[in-house]
């Protein structure tokens, strides 16, 4: 189920991308924060090396890297550092390009040390000529070792004629989401709209589902990249949201009763960056839940208040997109009271039902006092709530096929449930 070597499933290569595109300039807004924040880290400028073989820079959203230096001609190292001092949850992300000099020959080799100063190594290498296409790199390019207790990496490379993306993930910047969301707004039951601005004034959009020849008022919100090296966790979604807006009849059976809020990006400043965790305010998003002291946090506070204080809609469900090492999904358990009831085991039954030989791993837990979505909205609003969590390396078909068939369980589920 999980394979890290060949070609990865282009689920994404209908999505542009405008990797070359400047990086919006940073424009901090103070902090609001009611508790000690952890000291954010001076932002580097972007970072670069080069020798007579390869330039490497890291000029476009999500390029990722604290320092590169030229150790020989056939070798350069790129530092790793997180956007804040740790400690951090470990999702150490790096991006960046390689670009052949003029003068070098079509399949020279060169290699690059992966020096990472906190966390270590976390996602298998990846490569792109055109930002869309990916593979993983083959097992023999890539040695991974200790310095200073810490797992690190070195990659082979084989130069070609042109630019080539070195990532730990495919790359999915804003311009992915703006050609995804123009895509689906031209469905006549999809509606695109602003919800906000990030801390560095980018737009966080939304994507409401509503039957056109209706007005549901049961709401499900689900909310990704909380996280910005969480690309799984993106795909699955991309999958999830298409299926809702499919002519499956269950899909049209759904949007006739429910209306889904979809707020695919949340942290546009954390991806543009190449963070590891964090927004701009040096903190975990998914740890703002309750205090909500960020920006982006805030406006997911006020989108859920709206609906709650709205006498013709009504809360029923929240998914949170994610990734993680393996894949799972995290619930509340059976016991905990939440309306719609017993909405978990309904869904994961019928999910595992769509996934023959496939097994759906659930952890179920509740914990009143940490400050995530899944925990802070069942607490506030007694609704069911889950992160869906998809593996680093999960392959990228499975990842689709998950996607798909968990959208399509959730759609009959909640269509199972009483009209409140």
């Amino acid at each position: 189920m999980r394979n890290r070597r060949g070609a990865i499933n282009g689920g994404i290569a209908r999505h542009a991308l405008s990797l070359g595109a400047a990086v919006a300039a940073a424009v901090h807004l103070p902090a609001t924060a009611a508790q000690p924040l952890p000291q954010p880290l001076a932002a580097p400028a972007k970072a670069g090396c080069e020798n007579s073989r390869v330039r490497l820079d890291t000029g476009f959203p999500t390029g990722a890297a604290a320092r590169c230096e030229t150790m020989s001609e056939r070798e350069l190292t790129v530092t790793l550092a997180p956007e804040d001092a740790p400690p951090i949850n470990c999702s150490a992300w790096y991006a960046f390009r390689l670009t052949p000099q003029p003068e070098a020959k079509r399949g020279t080799k060169v290699k690059v040390t992966l020096d990472y100063t906190a966390c270590g190594h976390r996602y298998w290498p990846k490569t792109s000529s055109d930002g869309v296409n990916w593979k993983a790199m083959p097992k023999k390019d890539v040695t991974l070792f200790e310095r200073r207790g810490i797992k690190q990496a070195q990659i082979n490379i084989a130069l070609g004629s042109g630019p080539l993306f070195v990532a730990g993930q495919e790359i999915i910047a804003p311009s992915t989401y703006d050609h995804w969301l123009t895509e689906r707004a031209r469905h006549p039951d999809a509606v695109r709209a602003t919800l906000g601005k990030s801390a560095e004034g980018r737009i966080i959009e939304q994507l409401t589902i509503t039957s056109a020849a209706a007005a549901p008022r049961e709401q499900v919100v689900l909310i990704g990249r909380q996280h910005p090296p969480e690309i799984t966790g993106a795909l699955a979604m991309f999958a999830f949201v298409d299926t809702i807006l499919s002519d499956d009849p269950v899909a049209k059976a759904y949007r006739a009763r429910f209306s889904t809020i979809v707020v695919p990006m949340l942290n546009p400043d954390g991806v543009v960056r190449g963070h590891w965790r964090h927004g701009t305010g040096g903190l975990d998003l998914n740890r703002d839940w309750g205090p909500f002291t960020q920006p982006e946090t805030q406006l997911m506070q006020k989108l859920l208040a709206d609906i709650d204080a709205d006498p013709a809609r009504k809360l029923r469900l929240l998914l949170d997109f994610h990734s993680t090492q393996k894949d799972v999904v995290y619930t509340l358990p059976d016991a905990k009271i939440t309306d719609p009831p017993g909405f978990a085991a309904g869904w994961l039954a019928r999910y595992q039902d769509r996934m023959p030989g496939y097994k759906v791993e659930r952890d179920s837990s509740h914990n009143p006092g940490l400050p995530t979505a899944k925990s802070w909205v069942y607490e506030a609003y007694r609704v069911p709530t889950a992160t869906f969590e998809l593996g680093d390396e999960t392959d990228r078909k499975l990842v689709a096929r998950i996607g798909k068939q968990a959208a399509l369980a959730m759609m009959e589920t909640m269509l199972a449930t009483p009209v409140p």
